[in-house]
């Protein structure tokens, strides 16, 4: 499988930690989406989720997500229905629920955050049916596929 054409789903958590720092496993996941080494995948409510956050916690940093977000370009889901949100309750927090629903939607390879709590049990990936892992996770499974296909 061409890594070119993985289409990842990046929650809040993963915009967040990869905006603030520039080192670390989520800022490295957004240089591959900025690079088209990968397709970066986001839900409307990841975006107004993360701009809230920046607007709150990091203002300074607000106009350079913005801009950020602009440049890569990624694939934007549209909002889950409210039936499709029930039905991710099921399985997960409603309050993680729109954006396991939002991911859903959406044919993906992996989805990445760093919420270990509630993404990242066995009835949530069943859900999903695509592997639910960390920033660090995906990187060591990307460099993995990577070596063997370079």
């Amino acid at each position: 499988m061409d890594v070119r054409s993985w289409r990842v789903f990046l929650d809040s958590s993963v915009l967040v930690s990869g905006i603030i720092s520039q080192t670390g496993a989520s800022s490295a996941i957004l240089d591959l989406g900025e690079a088209a080494e990968i397709i970066i995948v986001l839900s409307k409510g990841v975006l107004v989720e993360t701009d809230r956050v920046f607007e709150k916690k990091f203002p300074g940093l607000v106009v350079e997500f913005r801009e950020f977000i602009r440049n890569l370009s990624p694939i934007v889901t549209a909002d889950p229905t409210v039936q499709e949100i029930r039905e991710a309750e099921s399985v997960i927090d409603k309050d993680d629920a729109p954006i396991l629903a939002a991911a859903k939607k959406v044919n993906i390879h992996y989805l990445v955050s760093l919420d270990t709590r509630h993404f990242h049990s066995s009835k949530v990936c069943q859900y999903l049916n695509s592997p639910i892992v960390t920033p660090a996770q995906f990187l060591t499974g990307f460099r993995n596929i990577f070596e063997k296909e370079g």
